[in-house]
């Protein structure tokens, strides 16, 4: 079913949500994926705007947490210097990460947002869970090797998807 990998929100960039537009729908926490979301997959260092924005979300009070299908060594290095919790090997689009990130944040999974570039894993997954999402575009156009079976399965998907409903990326939600 089509509407499985539907996202609930498209935004151009994670570093676009502010804390109040959050606020507006009810999130009291956002989970981001890490690669192409948060940070170029092969650039770790992230930009001005999600420094940030990360800030901005510290001032805010909600909780920022990468939920990333990579390895618990990876993404402690990735994220470190950003001070962000996170949950590795989370195995999108089953449930695990995100069960494990309702129980880190204390949270009803409708209180979080689940943000990521990837609608075979971050949104197939969050629909699962009942948790809205946000769909974002990719940082860069290369994947790594693995991320690019999902890619070719993604165009399938989100040609339906164009189809049936209006899958412009916005500045916000």
């Amino acid at each position: 079913m089509i509407e499985n990998y539907r996202p609930t929100f498209l935004v151009e960039a994670v570093y676009l949500l502010t804390p109040s537009m959050l606020k507006r729908h009810g999130v009291k926490a956002v989970l981001v994926d890490l690669d192409n979301t948060l940070i170029a997959w092969d650039h770790p260092l992230g930009t001005p705007e999600l420094h940030g924005w990360l800030s901005e979300m510290r001032e805010a009070e909600i909780p920022v947490l990468v939920v990333s299908n990579n390895k618990y060594s990876r993404i402690k290095r990735a994220v470190e210097p950003f001070g962000v919790d996170f949950v590795s090997r989370s195995m999108k689009p089953f449930g695990r990460g995100f069960k494990r990130a309702k129980r880190k944040l204390n949270l009803e999974y409708a209180e979080m947002l689940m943000v990521g570039d990837q609608l075979m894993t971050d949104i197939r997954g969050s629909n699962r869970m009942g948790i809205p999402s946000v769909l974002v575009r990719p940082l860069v156009q290369s994947d790594a090797w693995i991320t690019k079976f999902n890619r070719a399965r993604e165009r399938r998907v989100w040609s339906k998807l164009s189809q049936k409903y209006d899958m412009t990326f916005k500045k916000g939600i």
